[in-house]
């Protein structure tokens, strides 16, 4: 059984409007990086509804979801490291707070 395609784009549009709302209103680093996860992937799941709706039978929807999943994936963990490092050299990972590349 096939999904319709105005379910999965709601949802996807639910999930980018959740990401958004927490990078616009936290202030935590790992949150917004979560958030951004978030959106993320809601344009995944756009990506394979799509592909699901226009080309059942092709995986190209979903072999470039993957693809998006694996360039996510290593942007957090460079992310990551850097707030990590951040949270050794402060107390903190407030973004307010976080001023390291201004001179």
């Amino acid at each position: 059984m096939m999904v319709p395609l105005p379910y999965v784009l709601g949802l996807a549009a639910l999930l980018f409007s959740l990401g958004l709302y927490g990078v616009l209103t936290q202030r935590n680093a790992v949150r917004i990086l979560m958030a951004i996860e978030l959106m993320l992937n809601s344009v995944n799941l756009n990506l394979v509804g799509f592909a699901r709706y226009l080309e059942p039978d092709r995986p190209g929807g979903q072999l470039f979801a993957i693809f998006v999943m694996t360039v996510a994936a290593a942007e957090v963990a460079v992310a990551l490291a850097i707030i990590l490092v951040i949270a050794h050299r402060r107390d903190d990972v407030d973004i307010d707070k976080i001023n390291l590349l201004k001179w």
